[in-house]
């Protein structure tokens, strides 16, 4: 967040202010005297907090012209904000397109794309009746969910009855159900400005983001080849442009999950209207050689984009504790692994003795790696995850 703020404050005719539960002295101090406001709020996830923000800068400057925020989790009360301050940008309705993964899967579907087949659970009985009609295995997620996290696989009755338990839904608090879909899982990214896509990209993961769920001490890998968009990629890319503009968003960076399966089919899984996460920003960055939040931070607030070819392949391996103790208790193989492939290593986070466990699937560490092909970052990927062991005690 900071370095997103420090972007802002950089792009040229811009006065930023801060909305925040943080006190001012929160702001990093080689970014207060380029900061023009602060408002504290009691939750920044509330959208009469924003909108009450909002207007004090209205009624201090005279307008606001954008309001903008990127985590998931806020992405529907800061178009409630917009919406009502007359503030240009996504709207609630187009906000809940892209976070209601129940509404989402509507619209998608009713736009003649590839989407599995779902039901909104308000009870036990409507996943009784929805096993019924697709059968075993299905997926039962928040309908509001962020990320993967709260995704889990029912194989079975007594999974279905497990997972039940757990998101205990009912017509207040209502789950998502939907078919499972076996196929490779990849990303598509794509920036749009006034609901024409102008650029892509397209990243794999080695495995799939629920089976990484699923084994908490897995590791696993994130891929931006070299070519900027693969066969594969680039025939899925007609179906997400019709998805996003399905969905409604007008100027932004959106994020997709989607299925590619064995017979060559598609299967879109979530969209969200922000930036990716899993590292995937600084990664297209090194990629293309340009500091991706400040080329984000030009398009949400001048609505333009302009982006030199790919160099190179990037890719980012996360490394997750094995054991089921909550802190760590040791690293192992660094050095080694150091030997073998540090010259493609750009940039890392590793674990640190003591640390506690993350609540994130991305682990408790990580490390970026670049090189001018494809084949050498998954090769270096590899050692990485084989050599670093992350023990929890």
């Amino acid at each position: 967040m900071v370095h997103c703020l420090r972007a802002l404050v950089a792009l040229d005719d811009v006065r930023v202010g801060v909305i925040t539960h943080d006190g001012a002295d929160r702001i990093p101090a080689s970014l207060r005297d380029r900061v023009a406001g602060h408002y504290r709020v009691d939750n920044s996830a509330d959208a009469n907090d924003l909108i009450a923000a909002g207007r004090f800068y209205q009624q201090k400057w005279g307008r606001v012209d954008r309001l903008v925020s990127f985590l998931e989790q806020l992405q529907v009360p800061v178009a409630m904000a917009r919406d009502a301050l007359g503030v240009s940008g996504l709207g609630t309705e187009v906000a809940l397109n892209f976070r209601d993964k129940n509404r989402m899967k509507a619209t998608l579907r009713a736009a003649g794309l590839p989407v599995a087949r779902q039901q909104l659970l308000r009870s036990a009985a409507d996943a009784r009746r929805f096993v019924a009609e697709v059968g075993y295995p299905i997926v039962i997620k928040p309908v509001a969910g962020l990320g993967s996290r709260g995704t889990m696989r029912c194989n079975d009755e007594a999974e279905l009855y497990a997972a039940l338990n757990v998101h205990l839904p009912s017509p207040s608090n209502p789950a998502q159900a939907e078919e499972f879909v076996r196929g490779e899982e990849h990303s598509f990214e794509t920036v749009t400005i006034d609901g024409k896509p102008v650029w892509h990209s397209g990243s794999y993961y080695l495995p799939g983001p629920l089976q990484v769920l699923e084994n908490p001490w897995m590791q696993y890998c994130v891929v931006l080849p070299r070519e900027h968009l693969l066969p594969h990629q680039e025939a899925f890319r007609a179906t997400n442009v019709a998805a996003v503009q399905a969905l409604g968003i007008r100027t932004g960076l959106s994020h997709m999950e989607w299925f590619l399966r064995s017979d060559g089919s598609a299967v879109i899984n979530e969209v969200g209207a922000r930036p990716p996460g899993v590292q995937l920003m600084p990664m297209m960055g090194l990629a293309h050689g340009v500091d991706m939040w400040a080329k984000w931070a030009e398009l949400m607030v001048h609505g333009t984009w302009e982006m030199p070819e790919r160099k190179q392949a990037v890719g980012c391996c996360f490394f997750r504790g094995q054991g089921p103790g909550r802190s760590v208790r040791a690293v192992r193989g660094v050095e080694e692994a150091h030997a073998k492939v540090g010259q493609w290593v750009v940039d890392r986070k590793l674990p640190v003795v003591g640390q506690t466990r993350s609540s994130s699937y991305e682990g408790e560490g990580w490390a970026i790696v670049a090189a001018p092909d494809t084949q050498t970052v998954v090769s270096a990927l590899g050692t990485l995850i084989q050599t670093v062991r992350v023990d929890m005690a």
